[in-house]
C-alpha cells in the first residue's frame, strides 16, 4: 500500500507490481499508514487531523477517530493488537482502543511535532522521534516516559529526527535525522 499526497491509497499487487485498487480517504494530503498485526485493518493518518481505519477485506470504514488538531504524521498498531497509538504536529501521542476506536489517553509528549513511532518487538515499550530534534522511549502499559535522548542530554542529533525503528535485537533504536546521519542507540532498559 501506498498513501498519497491526493488523498488516495494505493493498493499495489507486488508480484504484478501494478495497482489494484485507489481508495478516496481524504482531500488532503496522506501522511502515514499502518496495518493490524492481525493484518486485518489498516489506520491511515492525514493532513486532516484524523485517523481513519478499514477493514482490508472489504475496505468497509470502521472509525473516524478525531483528536488532533494538526496533522497526524506517526501512527502504529500496538504488537498485541489492542491499541492504536496516533502522533503529529500538535505534538500530542494518542492512545486509542481497536474495539471501540475511543480515545484511551493523550499525552504532550514533545515540544514539537512527532514524526515517527516504533515498538521494541515484544511490545512493553516504543520509541517516538520528534521535530524537536529528541528521541523519548514510553513504557507502552504504563503510558509513562522512561528515557529521553538528545544533544543536551547525549550526543545526540542537532536537527529533527524523521526516523526511528527498534531492531529485532529489543536494545537497539536506529534513528535518522535532517543532519544527514544514522545513528544506532543501545537502549538498556526493562532488561
Amino acid at each position: 500500500m501506498v498513501a498519497t499526497g491526493d488523498g488516495v491509497l494505493v493498493v499495489l499487487d507486488i508480484e504484478e507490481r501494478s495497482p489494484v485498487r485507489h481508495v478516496k480517504i481524504s482531500e488532503q494530503s496522506l501522511r502515514v499508514l499502518a496495518v493490524s498485526p492481525d493484518k486485518g485493518q489498516v489506520s491511515v493518518g492525514a493532513s486532516d487531523n484524523l485517523v481513519k481505519v478499514f477493514d482490508l477485506k472489504n475496505w468497509k470504514p470502521l472509525a473516524r477517530m478525531e483528536g488532533h488538531n494538526k496533522s497526524v504524521f506517526a501512527l502504529a498498531y500496538s504488537p498485541d493488537g489492542k491499541r492504536i497509538i496516533s502522533g503529529g504536529r500538535d505534538a500530542q501521542l494518542k492512545f486509542w482502543d481497536t474495539e471501540n476506536f475511543e480515545e484511551q489517553k493523550n499525552i504532550a509528549a514533545h515540544m514539537y511535532a512527532i514524526n515517527f513511532l516504533s515498538f521494541r518487538e515484544d511490545g512493553k515499550y516504543f520509541v517516538t522521534c520528534s521535530m524537536d530534534k529528541s528521541m523519548k522511549i514510553w513504557d507502552y502499559e504504563a503510558f509513562r516516559l522512561l528515557k529521553v535522548i538528545d544533544k543536551a542530554r547525549f550526543v545526540g542529533h542537532g536537527t529533527s529526527i524523521n526516523k526511528v525503528l527498534w531492531t529485532k535485537h529489543n536494545n537497539q533504536v536506529i534513528a535518522i535525522s535532517d543532519d544527514h546521519t544514522v545513528s544506532v542507540w543501545e537502549i538498556n532498559i526493562g532488561q
